[in-house]
């Protein structure tokens, strides 16, 4: 694939062999491989923690506006908490 841009990067010594070490077992082409595929990988991060904050945050809000309405989880602020967390764990398949 050519590159339509051209970047200069400097690394350490470390990445530099990792870079090399990666190439060399061919498990990529060439160094710029290597690098498309950690700021890949990066970009990817970056959008799954985004997409993480952004449900947080809906969650949020979804309990503020309940708790303005008066819908509160029955019994008390303990038992909610202990009902909660036994869901997730269920969700979480344990």
């Amino acid at each position: 694939m050519p590159a339509a841009h051209t970047k200069s990067i400097a690394l350490t010594g470390e990445l530099s062999a990792w870079v090399d070490e990666l190439v060399d077992s061919g498990e990529y082409g060439n160094a710029s491989e290597v690098m498309w595929a950690g700021l890949r990988a990066m970009k990817d991060q970056r959008e799954r923690h985004a997409a993480e904050l952004e449900e947080i945050r809906t969650r949020i809000r979804r309990g503020a506006e309940q708790a303005r309405s008066g819908d509160f989880a029955a019994g008390s602020g303990e038992e909610a908490v202990r009902r909660a967390f036994d869901e997730g764990i269920k969700r979480a398949g344990g």
